[in-house]
This record gives structure tokens, sequence and C-alpha cells, in this order.
């Protein structure tokens, strides 16, 4: 797909919807805006990251399918691009169907990704691929169950979350009610199932940014440099690129993820997560969109995963090359209040080749993430450092 780029705010103008309007939209929406395209943010709340730099934005209930199709057919747009896993899917099918609009990267993509049963069904009995042994629970009786076959220690994940959101590992059977219970209490959606994992013995996981984009009028398949990242209860809090790995475990890292990400069809950029182990590499998830722990790309690529993003949902050229070794390292709220100020970045930017996003949320919690540091290194040892040291001199305090 190829489009003219008109100007924002008129008949010419490419329009281009934003479904979550988190940090990532808020990357991309600045990306958009830079090629002339008119931006429109939606979420669940006002004031949200996105829609501070967006031409309009909307607050809705995301999974009213109602409310979602009225704005949708309110603003028309002509590319439409999920940022979070919680929206009424069956509307974007019923859109891209008539030819109303494009969904980034395509409706069914969007259905089986936001659902963890729907990908691994997909990953496993369509596309073959290695990962970790599974098993879906819909009680805690069943959890328990699932747990004593696969063998503890087992992660238990709601189908629907993200951002490592209901997330918890148990060690006994008798725990297998508390981690229900959270489970229940954390996921996007209300949902009555959860995916009950077993544990990989892996050396370290990564996140391979594949991008689908448009080539001398056909889908061409390109990898960024594979991004290493460090993760606490679920949730990323360090990333760093390039991760060192096998030359095998690449090609295998790359086979697994064109393969999946094939299946889903579509343009884009997509985050695919792998467990590595010497050679040997398995499938964890895929999000079809900028992931958290490509934050790091802002310091280390010739494009960011957003430009590529951007670029490849218009049908442009894109550049995967990486420019520098960097890290990424997260500045959290720390207190729940809104509207919250933060101290310290003098520090921060003091420190050797660092930068800083501060999102902007409305509302801080204790473990919101709130901000993010890059930093450049000569090695991914020292780029991590500078990372974490920026990140600390950050302060949140009481606007």
């Amino acid at each position: 797909m190829t489009m003219k780029l008109g100007t924002p705010l008129s008949d010419t103008a490419v329009r281009v919807m934003l479904l979550g309007a988190g940090e990532l939209g808020k990357e991309v929406a600045i990306e958009l805006q830079r090629l002339g395209v008119e931006v429109i943010a939606v979420d669940r709340y006002p004031n949200a990251p996105a829609m501070q730099v967006a031409h309009r934005s909307h607050v809705i209930p995301m999974t009213d399918p109602h409310v979602l199709a009225g704005v949708i057919a309110a603003e028309m747009p002509h590319i439409i691009v999920p940022e979070i896993e919680a929206i009424a899917t069956d509307v974007l099918a019923e859109i891209e169907a008539a030819g109303h609009a494009m969904v980034i990267p395509t409706a069914r993509a969007t259905r089986l990704t936001m659902n963890r049963e729907g990908i691994r069904r997909l990953a496993v009995e369509e596309l073959g691929l290695p990962t970790s042994p599974y098993a879906f629970a819909t009680s805690a009786s069943e959890l328990a169950e699932a747990a004593a076959k696969i063998g503890l220690p087992v992660f238990v994940k709601p189908v629907m979350s993200s951002s490592g959101k209901g997330q918890s590992m148990i060690g006994s059977i008798d725990e297998a009610g508390t981690a229900w219970a959270h489970a229940q209490s954390s996921g996007r959606v209300e949902t009555a199932t959860v995916i009950v994992e077993g544990r990989i013995d892996f050396d370290f996981e990564i996140t391979l940014l594949t991008v689908r984009s448009i080539y001398e009028g056909a889908v061409r398949t390109d990898f960024c440099a594979p991004i290493g990242h460090l993760q606490v209860k679920g949730d990323y809090v360090e990333s760093w690129q390039p991760q060192a790995m096998t030359p095998a475990a690449l090609t295998s890292a790359q086979d697994i993820a064109r393969k999946i990400t094939d299946s889903l069809s579509g343009l884009g950029v997509f985050g695919v997560e792998l467990f590595v182990k010497g050679d040997d590499v398995w499938f964890s998830e895929v999000s079809p969109r900028p992931h958290d722990t490509g934050l790091v790309t802002l310091a280390t690529q010739t494009m960011s995963e957003f430009a590529l993003h951007a670029r490849a949902i218009l049908g442009l050229p894109v550049d995967v090359s990486q420019r520098d070794i960097g890290a990424s390292a997260v500045i959290y709220g720390g207190m729940d209040a809104t509207g919250i100020a933060f101290e310290g970045v003098v520090e921060a930017l003091s420190v050797p080749t660092a930068d800083l996003r501060l999102f902007g949320k409305p509302e801080s919690y204790e473990r919101r993430r709130m901000g993010v540091a890059t930093a450049r290194g000569a090695t991914t040892e020292e780029a991590r450092e500078r990372a974490r040291l920026a990140a600390s001199c950050v302060r949140p305090v009481k606007g």
C-alpha cells in the first residue's frame, strides 16, 4: 500500500487513529506528525500521553463495540492503529472487511494477539513453533491441576493483559488460589481464563523487532538487532541493544519471528519475545505494534521502532540499521498521586549520552512507568550503567 501524504486538517489529510494513547502511542504520533499525518488518539482515560500531541482525541470505553464503532464512523480514519489489547476487535474486523479503513497490522492479528490463548494455539498448533509447556485454566482448581501436571514452578498470566499485569509465579500448589485471584483482578478485560506456563531454563530473553514493510511493490521483512531485557514480575525495567547471541540462535530467532509475523500478515512493527539458551530458541509472545523494551531504539537505531512503525504503515521505505550500542532504564512513579513533578532532571541529563522521555501520564502509581532514561556506550554494560544512573537521578515528587 502506498498513499499520497497530504496536509493535516484539510481534504488531502491522511488520517490515522490510535486506539490506545500511552507512551508508545505518543512516540508513534510524533513520528506521524513529522510526516504531515492527521492523528486522532483514543483511550479510556483523559489526557493520555498521545492525546497531548494528537490533533484530536476521544475518551471512550474501547471494549464497547457500539461506542468504538461510532467514534470510527465520525472520524473516518484511513488507518486504524491498535496500541493496546483491550479493544472491541469484532468492530475492527467489520470495518476492515467493508474496506472502510486499514487496520494495522490486520484485524485478525489484533484479535489473536490480544488473547494469549489465540496466539499460543496459532504458534504451536498451526505453526509448530517451540514454546514452554502450557495449559489453560478456567478456575483455581484447574490452575492447580495444570500446575501439578506441568511441574512447579509455573507462571500464571491472564490471557488478556499486558506489561506484566496479573502475572505471578507459584512454587507450591497451595498458591494456586492466590495466583488465580491476582490474575482475575489485574487483567485488561474480564475473563475467566489464565495460561499456566512451565519454566524454561533459558540464558536470557530477547525482543526481536520484526518489521513488515513495502519494498518494490511487495511485502518484505526486516529484523532489528536483538534487544535484551530485564523483567521484574513480568514488567520490563531495563533493555539494551544489541543482545549478544550465537549466529545459530539468531538465525533460529529470525526464522521463528518470520513465521509468526507472516502468519499474522499486514504491515508495521511486531515485538516478538523469545527465550534463548545457547543455540536453542523458544517463542514466548508477540505484540503487533512497537514494544516497550524497544524504547531503547530511541538511542540506538537510525530509525527508532516508532519511526519504523509510522513509515511501514504508510507504505514508506524503512531502515533497521543500528547506529550505536545503547540501553534504557524505567522511571517509576513511586507514589499514588495526580499531576506529579520530576526533580533531578539536570543531574540525569548530565550523565554522558543520556536522554529522557517523561511520558506525561496524568496519574502516577507506585509501580507505574512514568518515564524512561536512555544512554549509549562503548559496550552494553557501559550503556546500562549510564541508563540506570540517569534513571536513578530522576525523583518523582508531588506537584
